[in-house]
């Protein structure tokens, strides 16, 4: 029964170090990540632009048009209604 007793508290005792470690582990890798993103949103506020400059990232390329052939879409059938 002793040794029940003892293996049980020993055990729980592990259970609660692992746990408190796990916890702080876990807010210091919140806390790593939530200065990440306040870092990145500072340099992209004071990555703005002087007045009357313009900046352009990404020009599309121009797609040539395809003109719209009726003959080319598919056949046309002509249709009667059929009355009972």
């Amino acid at each position: 029964m002793k040794y029940i007793i003892i293996i049980l508290g020993i055990g729980w005792l592990l259970g609660q170090l692992v746990r408190y470690f796990l916890r702080t582990k876990l807010a210091k890798f919140v806390q790593q990540v939530n200065e990440a993103a306040k870092e990145q949103q500072r340099q992209q506020y004071h990555q703005t632009n002087p007045n009357g400059e313009i900046r352009v990232d990404h020009i599309p390329e121009k797609h040539k048009r395809k003109s719209k052939d009726l003959g080319k879409s598919g056949e046309y059938v002509d249709y009667e209604e059929i009355k009972d």
